[in-house]
């Protein structure tokens, strides 16, 4: 069996990044929102991962200014991060696929 490449998390990091630049507390508000609040991620979860990503080349980090003046770091993802990002989206999705039918097949665990 092929084993999973990625934590999940990182793979989550990345999806938000592929739409927009995002801050930290942006990230985990929209992560939890997209999951009707399955993904609860906390800081100290996100920002370990943000900066192995950024360590890796997949991410980058800048400053700006908020609407309040104050400066927030946001989080870009780069040309590596989206191809990172592509081929554990496909991997991701054989791995689940592969557990859905494993589970559709056992009877005491039919999906509605």
């Amino acid at each position: 069996m092929k084993k999973q490449n990625m934590e999940h998390t990182q793979l989550l990091v990345l999806s938000l990044l592929a739409g927009e630049d995002m801050y930290g507390y942006q990230m985990i508000v929209e992560l939890a929102r997209r999951s009707d609040h399955t993904f609860e991620m906390k800081e100290g979860t996100l920002y370990p991962v943000l900066h192995g990503l950024e360590k890796d080349g997949c991410v980058e980090a800048y400053q700006q200014a908020a609407p309040t003046g104050r400066m927030r770091k946001y989080y870009h993802l780069t040309r590596k991060g989206g191809a990172l990002l592509k081929t554990e989206t496909e991997a991701w999705r054989s791995y689940s696929g592969a557990v859905n039918a494993v589970l559709q097949a056992s009877p005491g665990a039919a999906m509605a």
